[in-house]
């Protein structure tokens, strides 16, 4: 789902309800039954605290800048805030704030060689995905890290 996402947003600048939507209560439905399975109930409240914020973070951005952040953009990071939040800390850490990295790079990127100015659109949704990714793989260990530079961890 998550290339065909990225495909849909990178060619029409959209992330359809018809895919997006769907996938909370699949998306809730299977995390249940991996907690039942795993006996880690505990985790579904990450899960939760993972919808509910990177939810509220995006659409409160949306809200105040709505040229810049797409109500599809606010659904989807809800969507990644489960997945993040089921799988820790670390990983809705590190999965949240490597969206911003990943797209940033890219838009520099982009205006750098020229194909794109300060005022074009750029999607979004391909960046939540990779970071989401990049936080479920590595997450811990990146958070981990950085904590550690402080004495944290």
């Amino acid at each position: 789902m998550s290339v065909a996402l990225a495909a849909i947003d990178l060619d029409t600048h959209t992330l359809p309800d018809r895919l997006v939507l769907p996938a909370y209560p699949a998306g809730a439905a299977l995390l249940a039954v991996a907690a039942l399975l795993t006996g880690e109930p505990g985790r579904l409240l990450g899960a939760l605290i993972g919808v509910c914020g990177l939810f509220a973070l995006y659409l409160l951005m949306a809200l105040a800048y709505p040229a810049g952040m797409g109500l599809g953009d606010v659904k989807l990071a809800g969507l990644l805030g489960l997945y993040l939040g089921w799988f820790g800390w670390g990983q809705l850490a590190v999965g949240a704030f490597s969206a911003f990295l990943l797209g940033g790079l890219f838009a520099l990127l982009l205006l750098i060689t020229r194909r794109a100015n300060r005022k074009s659109g750029i999607p979004f949704g391909p960046w939540m995905l990779a970071g989401a990714w990049l936080g479920i793989f590595y997450g811990e260990q990146i958070a981990t890290g950085y904590l550690s530079l402080f004495g944290l961890a």
